[in-house]
Order: structure tokens, then sequence, then C-alpha cells
């Protein structure tokens, strides 16, 4: 996602702490977007560090076919614990069983082999797969193919499988969104085997919001077809919509969830996809070619395992939804200031993120104010790494107010910078 000839000398890092990354010769950034969304307690926080400096003294790595460890089993009961707290109160089949892999696109890919592979091995033929515009599940060939089509994959979009894209719900036109699912549902229900979506925000899309509420509906009407509900919350999990998982703020409990980024507080990598036991069972046979056909080398690594647990325990012993909560606040403080430029438009908050679009004759991924913001910022010690013009800040949990403040601020003159820029040239 850089173009090389065009983005500039890559910083070199050399050390980070909480919220802040410390650069070669002295130079301090705050990370404002969690290093690409992955960190939530902060970098290099003590607890995370300890577990894995530990593990690695006791066992680094391990076949994970055949075999188990302390660390695999201990993060299991707890994540399972975790996700039947935060799916208490919704409709669904529990989550029983957990498959790791190593980043967001492996664990998708995992839950559209299980999903096919859950009808088949059931002696249903689906062949179908539908997914909600604009979304982004990863780069892999499986993930682009339930991605959004663009400028992100057209290139290889000759060799994506095909799939269908129901349209977003924008703003008034939700009811658009359900009756195209429903017109889809009565005629291809059956054949289709499951329905992935990114819940209450699409992130790469630039950080767009819709209704738990229309996510609830959409997942109501499919489950009447038995459709599976695949929810990608590689971004959204671990508390950045202001829930542990958002999937939850729609009352339903997916059929299978995806896992990664915030997985491990952003210290390894790691993917997970949960799954309930009918998928489990549907693949548990007496024949082999039943079994579920997927590996990764470091499927189970015990130090991702160890930094997992940890940064999981931190969410027992440390206040972090209230963090969430205090962040959410500032950013729709915030969120009031922006609304009044003429420049701004859409200005939105869930959670831990705060979003808004600069207005610009090029929208989308490919307007050039992303650049421009991106140096400005960095030239005053903040990372911030707009989606074409829309411009997110996405802080680890640990954030203070001081900082949160430096960054709305020295975006605002970034704002002013662009606009400046703009009346000169029209002069």
């Amino acid at each position: 996602m850089t173009q090389h000839k065009t983005f500039g000398p890559a910083l070199h890092v050399e050390r980070a702490e909480g919220a802040h990354l410390h650069l070669r010769g002295g130079k301090q950034i705050i990370d404002g977007i969690s290093s690409w969304w992955v960190n939530t307690h902060g970098h290099c926080h003590p607890k995370i560090v300890e577990a894995v400096q530990e593990q690695a003294a006791k066992l680094e790595q391990v076949i994970f076919a055949g075999f188990t460890h302390d660390p695999a089993e201990n993060l299991t009961r707890k994540l399972l614990s975790k996700v039947r707290e935060s799916f208490e109160n919704c409709d669904g089949v529990p989550l029983q069983h957990v498959f790791y892999s190593d980043s967001g696109s492996t664990a998708i890919e995992v839950a559209l082999k299980m999903a096919i592979g859950y009808h088949d091995n059931a002696g249903e033929q689906r062949t179908k797969v539908i997914a909600l515009e604009g979304g982004y599940h990863g780069d892999t060939f499986g993930a682009m193919s339930t991605g959004e089509r663009g400028v992100f994959n057209a290139l290889y979009e000759p060799f994506l499988f095909e799939v269908k894209h129901i349209p977003y719900p924008h703003k008034g036109q939700e009811m658009r969104t359900l009756q195209w699912l429903d017109k889809w549902l009565n005629r291809y229900g059956k054949d289709t085997a499951a329905f992935i979506f990114e819940p209450i925000v699409q992130g790469a899309a630039g950080m767009r919001m819709y209704p738990a509420k229309l996510l609830k509906k959409m997942a109501e009407m499919c489950r009447e077809y038995g459709v599976l509900l695949i929810a990608d919350e590689v971004m959204t999990g671990f508390g950045r919509t202001g829930t542990m998982f958002a999937s939850s703020q729609a009352e339903i409990v997916p059929d299978l969830l995806c896992l990664s980024k915030g997985l491990t507080g952003g210290f390894l990598p790691m993917g997970a996809t949960l799954a309930p036991r009918k998928i489990y069972n549907a693949f548990y046979h007496d024949e082999k070619a039943k079994q579920f056909f997927h590996s990764t080398s470091f499927t189970g690594n015990p130090m991702a395992c160890a930094a997992a647990l940890a940064s999981l325990e931190i969410w027992d012993e440390e206040p972090v939804l209230q963090s969430i909560q205090t962040i959410g606040e500032h950013h729709r403080k915030a969120a009031g200031w922006y609304s009044a430029r003429p420049d701004i438009t859409d200005v939105r908050v869930k959670g831990s993120i705060f979003a808004l679009d600069v207005r610009d004759d090029v929208s989308g991924y490919l307007s050039s104010i992303a650049q421009e913001i991106y140096d400005f910022m960095l030239d005053n010690g903040v990372l911030l790494r707009p989606i074409g013009n829309t411009v997110y800040i996405l802080p680890p949990y640990c954030i203070d107010e001081q900082d949160l403040e430096r960054i709305y601020e020295t975006l605002w003159r970034s704002l002013d910078s662009l606009r400046d820029e703009g009346l000169q040239q029209a002069a």
C-alpha cells in the first residue's frame, strides 16, 4: 500500500513506548493510528513484554498438528470466555472452537473454506457468497474476492472468484439494501453459503459506519435461508467500536468470527477464526477426506499465544473500556469543531474511531490530499495515514488527553494549510 517512488524515505523507528514512536535521531511521533490498527494497550506494554520474554525461553514454536501446548490452551479458554461474555445477550449459536492462523487475511480464508466445506460435508451444494459492498477483507485471493472490486485489486480481478456484493446502506438508502438482499435470498438463498461483512464500520473503505439495527436485520434474513454469517472483526474487534466485538451491538452471534490485529495487543502476527460446534462437527469424520484441509506453519505459535493471553488479561486488570469511552468523549467534542468547517463533510465517531472526509475534486483512495496531510502531520510529530480524502484517528487506548489534543490541533492546522494552498492556486 505504498508507492515507493513518490512516498519518500522510510523513517527508522528505534523504539516505542505507550502512544509514542521514537525515531533514529531523537524525534518523537504520536502513533495516531495504532500502527495500522493493531496496537491496543500501547507499545511495549510491560505485561505483554514479560509474557513474550518468558515464553521465548520455554518454547518458541512447535508443529500444531497432533501437538498442543499451554499457551494455546490457556489462550483458547480465555478467548472463548471473553466471547461468551461479549455475546451473552445476542442471538445465535455459541462459538466453541478456535482455528489459529497468522493474519487477518488468513483468518478470512479459513472462514470462507469452513463455510463452503460445512455445507458440502452436510450434503448441500452451496456455491455462492455474498458480501457488503465496499468491504475490505485482506489481500490474499479469497479475501480479495470478497472485498470491493477497485484500485486495490483491479489487476487481479480475472483471477478472483465471483462474489455478489450487496449495495452499501448509505444514509437514507437502507431500505434499498434490504430490498436487494430480500430479492437475492428469495432467488438464491438456498445456493448461498455465506454472507461476509465488517460489522458496523468498514475500515479501508474510509471508516464508513452503518446502523447496528440494519446489520441485525440482514443477519436475520440470511439465517432464514441457512446462510452462514462471517463477521470480519479484524479491525473492529477488541474495543475499537466501543464494545469488545462490534457484532454484539447488532445483538447477533456470527457463525464465524474472524480476528487478528488487536488479538495480541499489536505485538505479534496472529489470526483466529472462531466457529460453533456444528461447523467443527461437519469436519469430524472417520473419512480423512472430510477433514478441514488448511494449515499455516506458525499456527498456534506459543509466543503469539502468550502475547494474546497477556493482552486479554490486561482487559481484566486495567480499565480498558473506560479508556475507550474517554477517547470517544474527546472525539465527539472535536467532532463539533470539525463539523463547522466548510471544507469538511461527514464527521463521525464510533468508540475510539474518529473520521472525517475532506472536500476534494478527486474523492476516494487516489485523492492527493492523503499525501499532503500525511507529510504535514509527520513534520509536526503525528502519525496519521489518511485513506484518500478520508482522515481518521484511531489511537492506542493508553493515549492521554494532551496527545489527543495535539493530534486534533495539528490536523486543524494541516487542513488550514491545504485551504490556503488552494486559495493561492485559485488566485
